[in-house]
């Protein structure tokens, strides 16, 4: 073989399971957006620092040693800081010992959720648009999906069509709440209706709620783990990234009740042993910090979620204001492109900006093909840079 030959895979050291999706549409375009030198509004990390008070705490860790394996399903502080939170926010009282298991990040939560309750050829309901994970997650572990369209402006679901989703097969249904892409926060009376079709068809809600601080105007964020009957049937899975902007630490956690928490820490014990030691002290550290924190939390991306707005407007964009999270769903069919993807490659070039092609959050890429997704959780200044370069497209 020549020194500059690469081998190529043979199809057949290959799993069928892989074959259903491809690699992260949104860890793409950040890698596109540096070989653009492009302004990076594509994946959701911050480009400001995280508290300083939390990166404190983590540089003491190490240098206390905090460097070791911890118990698999977390340090018994992080645990009980986890407990004190929803007990405090939402009167949820939780024991740390057998309902809470911490793991790297909810991306693992997720996975870990599915794969122990799950069989081959079970259901799992998904609200359309979803975040891209939710894909692979259940083909990783067998599973079928049934997809419930969110329709806008308000991206609200049709009751009969998510009734008709569930069925004698369904295992689950995902919820995220503050939603990604779309930025939609359930109400109460959204959220009755799932909880009602989880009890009738004896289901699981497995809810992402790694957004739940960041809300604007009178949004409301409701746990639906809090709702009647829904406390032995409900996988809660949160982290600390978006909250504390930590994205690279990966500390996320499940909440769950101790039958369904014994196998998701089998799965978890297999999957990761447990999360990074030292960042698990500065993020009990982090949930203890005074509630004027999550306070102001939603203040600090509110200014930057109406600049990014007005800024697409003004380039031609029809955006859809959210009412949650930090993205900002764009329609662009004032452009006149064939597709999202062209169009995103199109800005990339020619305005230097990253955004997501919008066909990633959709079984069917056409119903994505005329909607991008911008992230707002950026420092002002890129934000400015971001709108002076948009205005380049029109």
């Amino acid at each position: 073989m020549r020194a500059d030959a690469r081998p190529q895979a043979r199809s057949r050291f290959r799993s069928e399971r892989t074959r259903q999706f491809t690699e992260s549409v949104i860890r793409e375009m950040t890698r596109l957006a540096l070989r653009y030198g492009a302004v990076n509004l594509a994946q959701g990390f911050p480009d400001f620092p995280a508290p300083d008070v939390i990166k404190e705490a983590a540089r003491a860790a190490i240098a206390d040693d905090h460097n070791q394996y911890t118990v698999t399903w977390g340090t018994p502080r992080l645990r009980r800081a986890i407990a004190a939170k929803y007990e405090r926010e939402h009167g949820l009282r939780l024991d740390p010992d057998s309902e809470i298991t911490v793991c790297c990040g909810a991306t693992e939560g997720m996975i870990a959720s599915l794969l122990a309750t799950a069989n081959p050829d079970d259901e799992v309901v998904i609200f359309e648009p979803f975040y891209e994970n939710y894909g692979p997650d259940t083909w990783l572990c067998g599973a079928r999906r049934r997809l419930v369209k969110l329709r806008p402006p308000d991206w609200s679901f049709d009751p009969a069509e998510l009734r008709a989703a569930f069925n004698g097969r369904t295992k689950a249904i995902i919820l995220t709440s503050p939603h990604n892409p779309t930025g939609k926060v359930f109400r109460r009376e959204e959220l009755e209706q799932i909880a009602a079709l989880c009890r009738e068809f004896d289901t699981l809600a497995i809810t992402d709620e790694i957004y739940e601080h960041i809300l604007y105007e009178d949004a409301v964020h409701v746990p639906l783990i809090t709702l009647p009957g829904m406390r032995e049937r409900t996988i809660l899975v949160d982290s600390m990234s978006k909250t504390f902007s930590v994205t690279g630490w990966r500390v996320g956690w499940v909440v769950a009740a101790p039958d369904l928490s014994d196998s998701i820490r089998k799965v978890h014990d297999f999957l990761t042993v447990n999360a990074p030691a030292p960042m698990q002290q500065a993020c009990a550290l982090a949930l203890e910090l005074d509630r004027e924190f999550y306070r102001d939390l939603s203040g600090h991306y509110l200014g930057r979620r109406d600049l990014l707005y007005g800024a697409l407007e003004a380039a031609g964009f029809h955006p859809h204001r959210p009412s949650g999270a930090y993205y900002i769903m764009a329609g662009i069919d004032g452009f006149g492109f064939g597709n999202d993807r062209q169009f995103a490659l199109h800005m990339l070039e020619k305005a230097g900006v990253a955004c997501v092609p919008g066909s990633s959050f959709f079984e069917n890429p056409d119903d994505g093909a005329q909607l991008v997704r911008f992230c707002f959780c950026k420092k002002y200044e890129t934000l400015e840079e971001a709108r002076e370069r948009l205005m380049r497209l029109q």
